[in-house]
């Protein structure tokens, strides 16, 4: 019998295994022919220390160490525009945000395709990085491995028993048996929790669209930044040459293996070239993502207080890649009994323990 026995192969379910396979025996299961298949393989993955609920940003600064460390960051910068009739919104935004408004004029030198006849409000932050996804997965299921951790593909949970011990986790590829079970299976979590019989958390699934355009004629766009139109209406993000946009739109849906939705994704695209001087006359390619929220869209880590043996670590939303090291670490030291390095206000808000 190992020690942990973590399911799913996401930046959740990698970065737990690293840090709990510190502290005992550990294997990982993923469904999936590769680690990182679903919402980690299809993220926009920016750094952006203060983006979300402050339990996310005490995560986020907590994890920036880590990833100058591991070399995962470059710079890319975040712009928010908007209108004169989303001056509100725009407001509104930069408090959420905390970014520093700048001259339209300023925003179109590091954005050159803006429409300055229709954008009446700029502002930009130089401290966002972008995030090398496939680098930072493969780096702590590494880390896992070389603290002694199975990795196991195609190897989807089809039954879960609870033992007087621990766990029985029958799978596609065999039967695994645990001490303590750790839930990190995105938008599958309530699956996973039901199976084991522990409550669900009414965690939700949300559609995210996404379309790679090719970048404007006569444009460089390797140094433009990440731009968020006001409300996060719709954003684009240069990728290797060319331009991701998306509706930033969120859909609930059941889990599954997600895709675009063309009329979401056409509507988007038209925000988006609402801003803009160079209309979008061609699609590359076209995907989406799943980010899971639980009920009040804060990460749930640690074990269930219906049963310490059963572990979250679930509703990484679309925070998880920038706040993985430290919500990992979090996660270990609510199984090992340590004192976490965040403040006891965000340690509360992340706890599964408030779902009693």
């Amino acid at each position: 019998m190992i020690d942990f026995l973590v399911i799913g192969g996401g930046i959740a379910g990698t970065s737990a295994a690293a840090r709990l396979s510190e502290l005992g025996s550990t294997t990982l299961l993923e469904g999936e022919d590769a680690l990182a298949y679903h919402a980690s393989g299809r993220s926009a993955a920016l750094f952006e220390q203060n983006y979300g609920k402050p339990s996310t940003v005490a995560l986020n600064a907590a994890s920036r160490a880590y990833h100058e460390q591991a070399g995962v960051l470059s710079p890319r910068g975040i712009m928010l525009v908007a209108n004169a009739d989303q001056t509100a919104q725009f407001k509104a935004d930069l408090a959420d945000m905390m970014l520093p408004e700048i001259s339209v004029a300023d925003a179109l030198e590091k954005f050159p395709i803006l429409d300055t006849d229709k954008i009446t409000h700029a502002a930009f932050d130089p401290d966002a990085w972008d995030i090398d996804t496939d680098k930072l997965v493969q780096g702590f299921a590494r880390a896992a491995r070389a603290n002694g951790c199975e990795i196991i593909t195609k190897a989807q949970v089809t039954g879960i028993t609870r033992t007087p011990k621990g766990w029985i986790v029958q799978t596609q590829s065999g039967t695994y048996e645990a001490q303590n079970l750790v839930n990190a299976a995105g938008a599958w979590v309530d699956q996973i929790a039901q199976m084991a019989g522990i409550t669900p958390l009414g965690v939700t699934a949300l559609r995210r669209s996404m379309a790679r355009i090719p970048a404007p004629v006569g444009f460089d766009t390797k140094g433009w930044p990440m731009v968020f139109g006001a409300g996060e209406s719709w954003y684009a993000k240069p990728d290797a040459g060319a331009l991701i946009v998306s509706p930033a739109e969120e859909d609930p849906v059941t889990p599954h293996d997600a895709y675009a939705d063309d009329m979401v994704l056409a509507e988007g695209l038209d925000r988006y070239g609402q801003h803009v001087t160079a209309p979008v006359t061609q699609l590359l390619s076209s995907w989406a993502g799943l980010r899971t929220f639980a009920p009040d869209r804060t990460l749930v880590l640690g074990p269930s207080t219906q049963d310490a043996q059963f572990i979250w670590c679930a509703g990484q939303g679309g925070y998880g890649m920038q706040s993985a090291p430290a919500a990992s670490q979090l996660l270990a030291d609510f199984v090992s009994g340590a004192t976490p390095a965040i403040p006891d206000e965000a340690v509360r808000a992340l706890s599964a323990a408030r779902f009693t």
